[in-house]
C-alpha cells in the first residue's frame, strides 16, 4: 500500500523503464482463455521481429479493455495519460479537422505499454513519418466471403504474385490472421499515394477482369455477391494495414504472419497462434526482414502494366 492507501500496481521492467501493468488475469479472448498477461507475453516474444515493421510508422491501435466479446474501438490519437517517453507524431488531418497525435512504436517498452492498454491489434500506415507523402509499401488485401476454401485463396495470392513479378515489383505474402492474405511489395518512395493506389487498382482490376466470377474490386458489399474482394484501399494516405505479428481480435487468437511463398500452400489465414509464432520465430527468421532491400518504383511498375 502507498501512504495514501492506493494499491501499488505490479511493474514490468523493459529497456530500463518500469511499466505498471494491471488486470493481467483479465481474459481478453474468453473462448481461448487468453488473458491480458498472455497478450503482453505475446508482444514481448515477437518484439524483435515485429518492431522493424512498426518503427517510424503512424500507428492505429485497436483496443479491447473488456475483451473482444464486449466491443472495442480504434484509437489514433495518443491518450493524455500516455507517458512522455512514448514517441508521437502530430499529423494534419486531410479533412481539415485539425491534427492527430499518432503513436509511433519504435521500441519494446512502448509495445508493452500499449499491450497493457489492451491494444490487441496494431495497424500501421504504408508510409513512415520521415516521408508521409510517399508510401514505401503497396498492399492488396485478399478479402474473401466466409467459408472460402484456402486453396482458392492460395491461387489468388499466386496470381497477384505473378503480376507483381511481371511488372518489376517484389511480392511478399502475409496470412492476416483474419479471413485472407495480404500481398505486399516494397516501394522506393519516388511515387505519391495517388499513383500507388492507381497501380494497386490496375493490378486488381486486371485479375478481376480475367476471372469475374471469382474476383471483384467492387467497393459496395452488395455488389460483390460471393466473390473474393481485392481490396486496394490500404494504399490511401492515412489508411492502414495490419502489422506483421499483430494478434487479431477474433476467436482463435490468430496472429498476422509473414510467410515465404513456399509455405503458402500449407497455410490458412488464421493458422498461426501465439504458441505457433513463438516456436516459429525460434527456428525461422522473419520472411519480411529484408523487404526494403527489394524496393522498386511504382511509376515504372505502372508503365509496365500499361
Amino acid at each position: 500500500m502507498t501512504e495514501r492507501g492506493a494499491i501499488r500496481m505490479p511493474t514490468i521492467s523493459v529497456e530500463g523503464r518500469d511499466i505498471e501493468v494491471s488486470r493481467l488475469d483479465k481474459e481478453l479472448f474468453p473462448e481461448d482463455h487468453v488473458s491480458k498477461g498472455d497478450l503482453i507475453d505475446h508482444y514481448r516474444a515477437v518484439a524483435r521481429a515485429m518492431l522493424p515493421h512498426l518503427a517510424g510508422r503512424p500507428l492505429t491501435m485497436r483496443r479491447y479493455p473488456d475483451g473482444i466479446g464486449e466491443g472495442g474501438f480504434f484509437q489514433k490519437d495518443a491518450s493524455d495519460h500516455f507517458p512522455e517517453w512514448i514517441t508521437t507524431e502530430k499529423i494534419a488531418a486531410h479533412n481539415d479537422s485539425g491534427a492527430v497525435d499518432y503513436v509511433v512504436c519504435d521500441d519494446e517498452a512502448t509495445l508493452v505499454y500499449l499491450a497493457n492498454q489492451a491494444t490487441v491489434e496494431f495497424h500501421v500506415w504504408p508510409a513512415t513519418v520521415d516521408d508521409l507523402e510517399h508510401p514505401d509499401r503497396l498492399v492488396i488485401d485478399i478479402d474473401p466471403p466466409d467459408g472460402t476454401d484456402p486453396r482458392t485463396l492460395h491461387r489468388v495470392a499466386r496470381r497477384l504474385r505473378d503480376v507483381y513479378t511481371e511488372i518489376g515489383l517484389t511480392p511478399f505474402v502475409q496470412a492476416t490472421g483474419g479471413r485472407g492474405y495480404h500481398v505486399a511489395a516494397p516501394l522506393d518512395r519516388t511515387t505519391g499515394f495517388d499513383a500507388v493506389r492507381e497501380l494497386a487498382l490496375a493490378i486488381a482490376d486486371r485479375l478481376a477482369a480475367a476471372d469475374p466470377d471469382l474476383l471483384t474490386t467492387a467497393q459496395r458489399k452488395d455488389k460483390r455477391g460471393d466473390r473474393i474482394f481485392l481490396d486496394v484501399n490500404r494504399n490511401g494516405q492515412g489508411q492502414t494495414f495490419v502489422a506483421p505479428y499483430s494478434l487479431r481480435a477474433r476467436p482463435g487468437a490468430a496472429v498476422a504472419t509473414p510467410l515465404d511463398w513456399d509455405e503458402l500452400g500449407r497455410s490458412t489465414p488464421g493458422r498461426y497462434t501465439t504458441d505457433r509464432i513463438r516456436r516459429r520465430l525460434v527456428r525461422k527468421a522473419d520472411p519480411w526482414s529484408a523487404m526494403d532491400d527489394h524496393a522498386c518504383s511504382a511509376d515504372e511498375a505502372l508503365e509496365r502494366l500499361a
